[in-house]
């Protein structure tokens, strides 16, 4: 019998009214904003009256690197929440919204997959609530108003050089990465060089994820620094008077949306910064609010654990005031065989070598978790050619860890396949071991909590930087930025800058090849290697096969 795709699943699903999910929440009707049937936002003033309720637990989900034969974080967050409802919790999920770029591009989208889904996963994965282009529409705004009062006299003697704010499209569009604008004569402008980022790496992205309300939406825009004077003294966003506006346009997109899983179970999905270039996770208001609601809460961050962990628990745990109380570390076997040296086409046949030496990936993600002090526990993603003694290798080698790793059928069975996970994961809990720390403390320089990162996180020997990369992030410290958390953009294939370096490599150096202040946001990027803030399309994107059907259906989408 064929395998049905997740689009086939998520279309027969038997949704129930968002009213009625609310209800399980104990949200009231008129605090929820209908969009359709079956997708709603939560109302400012509701979130703001739970603020004296207790909180549930936090649950991270994260994963080893990303391989071409695929982890299924994502997957196994929706699985984990529906088993710990099956088995009597009140839990709901917390996750990113998806990106158009990655979606028409290689990446796909991010409602899970097979019977461990949310939906309605064609929404999800298209335009959904319009966050993304109200996000989109407010940084360009800025963009324009930016241009616009140079145009009209600069006031603020902004030097055209030195002007830092880019430009966002929502796409996989390479070729806007670096471009010349204002060309056309005098009417148009002062032409100098600017270029584009992916919306999800805008610092508005950031700033909605990290806020905790509109009044600190507002705030944290108004800290934008958008450009700099000859004196190299900063031009704020509030200085160009775009913070208002820009909040206005925020003002929905700033409200959490409320859908369900495939077992008609909560899921907050809100916000989505990349977690290689930005630091992936969704939205604060998302996660506290769902502690508020429920008893567990399982969220999850992006790629694997050395970019999307870390920023979680050193960026938006930090910034957020929470804590996990445990963190699932997913896995596959065949990733395990990749790690392993085995060619993709070649991952179908048993190899319980492979998967031994691929294990290394593994056992590094591991150390580095428990540098936090969150006990973890390995969630195996079971594919169906998995053989038993390939299992069995990973299982024996996660105990020489310290930890146990459970077998986990959500993506066949729902809830039924993660009831053994969902048990071990409160019982874990229920221990009450979790003491958590961030890896570096707020007074530590800069560059050395760059350093830091790169050497207890990555493995490497070094930091590689240029003396103005130097001058630049001390001249931040003197003028009040030292305490800011770093967010290191890297590429997620690997522990190093190089992505065909799999398994757990040591002796490498990190290079940074430029920093960034995200004063709003309120923390420095540091970009490495060749990583790049607007992803390309590959030789043959997924938009090639999305197309509508004789019956008005989305195909090729997943």
């Amino acid at each position: 019998m064929a395998v049905k795709t997740d689009i086939a699943i998520a279309r027969e699903a038997s949704k129930r009214p968002i009213l009625e999910i609310g209800d399980k929440l104990g949200i009231p009707s008129e605090s929820l904003v209908p969009y359709g049937h079956d997708k709603a936002k939560i109302s400012a003033k509701f979130i703001k009256a739970q603020q004296g309720k207790d909180d549930g637990k936090l649950i991270l989900v994260t994963a080893i690197n990303p391989t071409p034969a695929g982890e299924g974080k994502t997957t196994t967050t929706v699985g984990l929440g529906d088993g710990l409802n099956a088995i009597g919790k009140k839990a709901m999920i917390c996750i990113r919204e998806a990106s158009l770029g990655p979606c028409f591009g290689m990446k796909g989208g991010a409602a899970g997959g097979g019977y461990a889904q949310v939906v309605p996963m064609e929404e999800m994965n298209l335009h959904f609530t319009g966050d993304f282009h109200a996000i989109t529409s407010a940084h360009n705004l800025l963009s324009a108003m930016i241009d616009n009062h140079i145009y009209w006299g600069n006031e603020l003697e902004i030097d055209s050089r030195r002007v830092v704010w880019r430009r966002v499209v929502d796409m996989n569009d390479r070729a806007l990465r670096q471009i010349t604008t204002s060309l056309g004569g005098a009417t148009n402008g002062f032409p100098r060089e600017a270029g584009f980022d992916i919306t999800v790496a805008s610092e508005v992205m950031a700033i909605l994820c990290l806020a905790n309300d509109l009044d600190d939406l507002e705030k944290r825009l108004g800290d934008i620094i958008v450009a700099y004077r000859r004196d190299k003294s900063p031009i704020y966003c509030r200085d160009i008077k775009a913070d208002g506006a820009m909040t206005v346009l925020l003002k929905d997109a700033m409200q959490p949306n409320l859908v369900q899983t495939l077992e008609n179970n909560p899921a907050f999905v809100h916000g989505g910064p990349f977690a290689n270039i930005a630091h992936g996770c969704n939205s604060v208001i998302a996660t506290k609010t769902a502690l508020k609601l429920a008893d567990y809460v399982v969220t999850e961050a992006g790629f694997g654990a050395d970019l999307g962990a870390e920023k979680f628990l050193d960026i938006k745990c930090r910034k957020a005031g929470i804590a996990p109380s445990a963190v699932v570390l997913v896995a596959t076997i065949r990733a395990m065989k990749m790690n392993g040296g085995v060619a993709k086409e070649d991952l179908n046949e048993e190899n319980v070598k492979a998967v031994q030496e691929g294990c290394a990936n593994l056992g590094r993600h591991i150390e580095n978790l428990n540098q936090y002090g969150v006990p973890v526990v390995v969630a195996i993603n079971h594919f169906t050619l998995d053989t038993d003694a390939e299992v069995a290798a990973v299982q024996e080698f996660v105990k020489t860890q310290g930890t146990e790793a459970i077998l986990c059928k959500h993506w066949a069975n729902g809830s039924d396949g993660t009831k053994d996970l969902a048990t071990k994961v409160v019982s874990i809990i229920d221990e009450g071991k979790a003491n958590f720390k961030t890896l570096y403390p707020d007074a530590m320089p800069l560059l050395e909590k760059i350093e830091t990162i790169a050497k207890k996180i990555y493995r490497a020997d070094e930091v590689i930087a240029d003396q103005a990369i130097v001058d630049q992030l001390k001249a931040w410290e003197e003028a009040g930025y030292g305490d800011l958390p770093v967010c290191i953009a890297k590429t997620q294939y690997s522990f190093t800058t190089d992505p065909t370096l799999r398994g757990a490599p040591t002796g490498h150096n990190i290079p940074i090849r430029e920093v960034r202040l995200s004063a709003g946001a309120g923390f420095i990027v540091a970009i490495c290697g060749s990583i790049m803030t607007l992803p390309g399309l590959p030789r043959v994107p997924a938009a090639e096969a999305i197309k509508l059907n004789a019956a008005g259906e989305i195909e090729g989408l997943f």
